[in-house]
């Protein structure tokens, strides 16, 4: 982790200076919103999920930290190779929004443009990838040493145990995102937002080393890592300045910015809408194809969330926590084959779970197994019985949809107890939906591996 120092010099450090003294940060809690800000204002816009998880700072720094190490830190996949595997499970659920973005992405990692062209044209390894893409998105309990053992064992195209660890921990972490997206309604709501254009030049010969982190990055700040976009990379006038996190900088100052920034590109979506009317030129083409279709990267469509039936309990493919869990099992090994995630998703589970909120620890406990029982995931030690207590009818549906086939809601049908909470308080159930998701996810892939590795 690289913290920048307030001896640093850049562009904004005399103005974030002049305002430092008028910004006293009384506690943890303001610190995190001030660092939260910093880093939203990076980028020079909102985007729709970060403004979501921003009422709550303390879960969202976290988010971002684990995001960031996953996308761009040491690992053993290439950067062109984690955002192509997003667009695969983001494709999953047909989130256009997460596609887009990590379509973008891919090609500013060096990606091949042809590989966009949906799933066979992408090399064979990523392919090996589909099954337990499909399994995982839909009915995780699936997940078997099987699945291991097929892409550890596929020729000159297998995958290191390494390589597919951090491949499951990414899939997982867009799979889960993909319920929050779409339960908090962020896909409908960016939708029309362009992404800036990318160089054809840059496609072909920008390429990054794994692990090496890309030039610029939205969620560095959370990291106290930022840096500055090259020339060649980005548009002169769209080149993002480079500013302290050691300076405590007005947050009006801040939505100020924002707010501009948020005027200029609808200024320049209305000048693409425009261009696209008038031009026609390969560049215009390369811009569009920034969002791509997620349907290209799905393959038997048809597969989806099934009901966990009752009848299987005593089958293997039953995951009761007494003998796989995250504490015990998971959080070991998925640290000791990919390095310090374990501590980074163990951070973000007991932030969620630490959240400032007026659902009771009981409630929320309720949730968060609710989920887990509709993965098949049972907890002996607890009496389901409280679920249909706590939770007021309406939620459960609202629950499931969002955690098991997000891609349906994104008009969701809403509990009208719903509407009495507030935005914060809806966000944190959201938040526990995708945290609950993801735990379950890993568990399923992660005891496949153990299963592998003891075989």
């Amino acid at each position: 982790m690289i913290i920048c120092t307030k001896k640093m010099d850049y562009r904004l450090g005399t103005q974030c200076q002049r305002v430092q003294n008028q910004v006293k940060v009384n506690s943890e809690k303001e610190r995190a919103s001030v660092l939260c800000m910093k880093a939203l204002a990076t980028r020079g816009r909102l985007d729709s999920v970060s403004q979501h998880m921003a009422s709550h700072p303390q879960y969202l720094e976290s988010f971002l930290r684990t995001q960031h190490y996953i996308l761009y830190m040491d690992g053993p996949l290439p950067l062109q190779y984690r955002h192509y595997i997003a667009i695969m499970a983001a494709a999953r659920h047909h989130c256009s929004y997460l596609v887009s973005l990590h379509t973008a992405q891919f090609l500013r990692a060096g990606g091949e443009r042809l590989w966009l062209q949906g799933l066979e044209s992408a090399p064979a390894r990523l392919r090996h990838l589909d099954q337990i893409n499909k399994v995982l998105a839909h009915q995780p309990w699936l997940t078997s040493r099987s699945h291991i053992q097929a892409l550890l064992k596929s020729g000159e195209q297998c995958w290191s145990l390494a390589e597919l660890v951090q491949a499951v921990v990414l899939l997982a972490h867009c799979h889960s995102l993909c319920s929050f997206v779409f339960g908090c309604g962020a896909d409908a709501e960016t939708m029309a937002t362009p992404i800036p254009r990318i160089p054809h030049q840059q496609h072909q010969h920008q390429h990054h080393h794994s692990g090496t982190p890309p030039p610029y990055c939205p969620s560095d700040a959370a990291n106290g890592n930022t840096a500055t976009v090259p020339s060649h990379t980005v548009p002169l006038d769209r080149k993002p300045r480079r500013r302290s996190l050691d300076s405590s900088c007005d947050m009006a100052f801040l939505r100020e910015r924002i707010q501009k920034s948020q005027e200029e590109k609808e200024r320049r979506g209305e000048k693409l809408l425009h261009s696209q009317t008038l031009n026609t030129d390969a560049e215009d083409d390369e811009e569009m194809e920034c969002w791509a279709d997620p349907s290209r990267f799905v393959t038997d469509p048809d597969f989806g969330y099934q009901e966990f039936s009752r009848q299987d309990e005593d089958h293997l493919q039953v995951l009761r926590v007494q003998d796989y869990s995250w504490e015990d099992h998971g959080f070991s090994l998925v640290n000791r084959l990919y390095s310090d995630i374990g501590h980074l998703l163990d951070d973000r589970f007991r932030s969620v779970a630490a959240l400032p909120s007026t659902h009771t620890p009981d409630l929320q406990r309720a949730i968060w197994n609710y989920i887990h029982w509709i993965y098949g995931i049972r907890y002996d030690d607890y009496n389901y019985g409280e679920v249909n207590q706590l939770l007021e009818k309406g939620l459960k549906p609202y629950i499931k949809a969002v955690a098991c086939y997000p891609d349906a809601t994104k008009t969701p049908i809403c509990p009208l107890a719903w509407a009495a909470l507030k935005p914060a308080e809806k966000v944190h159930v959201n938040l526990l939906v995708m945290e609950a998701r993801l735990q379950a996810e890993l568990l399923y892939a992660l005891r496949a591996i153990t299963q592998h590795m003891i075989a």
